[in-house]
């Protein structure tokens, strides 16, 4: 398999773990893009970026197109998802990837550098409750420069408002179950997926004896704080400046500026 073949291979997983995604969240693609307008607004054109908790390559993937000047460093845990990334980015000097633990107090150290102009994440960060989530924040306050920039765009709920909330979730399952019959791929179908890949199912097993099976759910299903409650921590942990740059009825960006 010649080395651009092997590489689409690797992005056609990437993909397809877009598209899952989009079933959950429609809206991706507009916050991604609006991560991406403040970046280039607040960083400029050749910023250095920490992928947090980068999964397949997501947002090093749209940085890139969008900045071409940027670098990346992209850090996960999840040996799967690391495996797709790596392959999608083999050979491109602009990366470089971490493999770390986000719960652990010693995870910047395995950085390549010092320092940030701008962390990036999303769709990551719920898998954490409110605790160690704070503690988080407060660690990457300590890679980001005055001037540097964090971007967090999560499922932030706000339980003020039950009626609306309730009203969202059952037209979201409305959807989703019209998309399912059409044949779009669910988390469990995805990572079922990649299990019977036979070049993925070394990494995937490594990945579910580390998480769980997602067949079973494998996320923090109980523990959300609002967007609120985010920026508000974020301005505690050493940010000069933090607010919601967009939202949806479930989800939220916020961008925090040291």
């Amino acid at each position: 398999m010649s080395r651009t073949t092997e590489r689409d291979r690797w992005r056609s997983w990437q993909e397809s773990w877009d598209r899952q995604q989009e079933w959950y969240l429609p809206d991706r693609e507009e916050r991604f893009r609006v991560m991406l307008d403040t970046l280039e607004a607040l960083a400029g054109p050749a910023p250095r970026v920490l992928d947090l908790a980068c999964g397949t390559g997501s947002i090093t993937g749209r940085v890139l197109r969008r900045l071409p000047e940027a670098r990346v460093t992209a850090l996960d845990l999840d040996p799967a998802l690391l495996t797709i990334a790596r392959g999608s980015y083999a050979e491109d000097e602009r990366v470089e990837f971490v493999t770390a633990d986000l719960t652990t107090a010693d995870w910047p150290e395995r950085l390549p550098h010092p320092s940030y102009d701008a962390v990036l994440t999303a769709t990551a960060l719920h898998w954490l409750t409110t605790e160690p989530l704070r503690a988080l924040y407060g660690r990457i306050a300590g890679l980001l420069p005055e001037g540097g920039v964090l971007m967090n765009a999560d499922h932030m709920p706000d339980e003020s408002t039950p009626r609306i909330n309730a009203a969202v979730r059952a037209f979201d399952e409305r959807r989703r179950e019209r998309d399912r019959a059409a044949g779009r791929q669910s988390w469990s179908d995805w990572w079922e997926a990649v299990a019977a890949d036979p070049e993925l199912a070394g990494v995937a097993a490594e990945r579910f004896a580390l998480f769980g099976d997602p067949a079973h759910g494998d996320h923090n299903n109980n523990d959300f704080q609002p967007p609120a409650w985010h920026a508000q921590t974020l301005r505690e942990v050493g940010f000069a400046e933090a607010r919601p740059i967009w939202c949806s009825s479930t989800d939220a960006l916020v961008l925090a500026l040291r």
